[in-house]
């Protein structure tokens, strides 16, 4: 059956002044709705409670599971205003069908994809003046669950809570979009086989850290991972998927059972076959990387996810050395596809896949 919502409204609202200097630069993750989303869960009731009530800090015990043992896991989606001032969401369901996948590897309750989906909506109408219209700026969303049962025993908790946040952001390219270096990290894995690789849960992140530090260090942006196997086999950055793209044309992403199931990077190879191109998901190794590189058979690359949607990569830099495209503009075939899929989410093209859900209607 599905939730049925309740609504508080926050008392203290931001005020329309200062929504329009949030909107100007809203950064990324800085500044957050009025509202949050909460639903509540126990082993005995199942999922209850379903809220939207004003934003604000929560009350933690200190001996709340996740605390302990990090049983969490999360999302992030966008929601975007088209021309005509409607808001809409981009393959809500998806994120809410990987939700539950995290929650099967993390033992936490899978909420119904229906109601995750409603979850997002409630709280995007219930602050849908928080979601800008200026040049690729959206309203990113946080759904998250985690383990809250006051109990210091290691089994899965026996109570939890999902909630959802947003928070309005800018361009992840104010100056427009800028291939980025990336470091090969030869001494962190990211995930083992059998681990939580391909689960949403903020250890992966957290075993990123260091690495990407250490990225920062040699002038990166961003750390690519490979197998801790020892194969050389690619998986992905610290926070995305990786995409190569042969001078046919040809789309090639690495594939693993402890690679994260990326939305953004599924949308766009199912694009990319409607546009004519070949699509590969397979295991790729390092090495076949930069020989493609050197022999000209790998002319582009790009990281993939929610945030940024594309960004292209312009080199591979290692202790051992560098390869790549120094001097190279972002590529073709990154750039077409970029293009095709944040028109599509913005309304300023035709959705041909249905991945676009409405949540408010046009203004009149």
């Amino acid at each position: 059956m599905t939730l049925e919502f309740t609504t508080t409204q926050a008392t203290e609202r931001v005020t329309d002044e200062q929504l329009a200097k949030i909107h100007e630069a809203p950064g990324f993750g800085r500044v957050f709705t009025d509202h949050m989303v909460s639903i509540d869960w126990t082993l005995e009731d199942g999922w209850k409670d379903a809220r939207v009530e004003p934003y604000g800090p929560l009350a933690i015990d200190p001996a709340h599971a996740v605390l302990h043992y990090g049983q969490e896991i999360f999302e992030g989606l966008k929601a975007y205003r088209h021309e005509d001032g409607s808001v809409w969401l981009f393959r809500p369901e998806e994120n809410g069908k990987r939700l539950q996948r995290s929650a099967v590897r993390m033992a936490l309750p899978e909420l119904p994809v229906e109601d995750f989906v409603e979850a997002c909506k409630q709280l995007v109408r219930a602050d849908e003046h928080w979601t800008p219209s200026g040049h690729e700026q959206s309203l990113y969303i946080r759904p998250f669950t985690f383990g809250n049962e006051v109990f210091l025993g290691v089994r899965a908790a026996h109570s939890a809570r999902f909630m959802v946040i947003a928070s309005p952001v800018g361009a992840y390219f104010a100056d427009g979009v800028k291939p980025v270096r990336i470091w090969l990290s030869e001494h962190f894995n990211r995930a083992g086989k059998g681990g939580t690789g391909s689960a949403k849960t903020g250890g992966n992140y957290a075993s990123s850290l260091a690495p990407t530090q250490e990225a920062f260090a040699n002038g990166c942006s961003q750390v690519l991972f490979l197998s801790s196997l020892g194969d050389r086999h690619i998986e992905e950055l610290g926070g995305m998927n990786l995409v190569l793209v042969k001078g046919d044309g040809t789309l090639v992403t690495p594939e693993s059972d402890t690679i994260l199931d990326g939305i953004t990077r599924n949308s766009l190879f199912e694009l990319a076959e409607h546009l004519g191109h070949r699509t590969e998901m397979r295991p790729v190794t390092i090495d076949e990387w930069q020989e493609g590189v050197e022999s000209g058979e790998i002319v582009e690359a790009f990281a993939c996810g929610t945030a940024a949607v594309i960004t292209p990569i312009s080199e591979i830099v290692s202790p051992d050395g560098s390869f790549g495209w120094p001097d190279q503009e972002p590529g073709e075939v990154t750039m077409k596809l970029r293009k095709a899929l944040t028109d599509i989410q913005g309304g300023r093209a035709e959705d041909p896949f249905g991945w676009m859900v409405q949540v408010t209607e046009a203004k009149a």
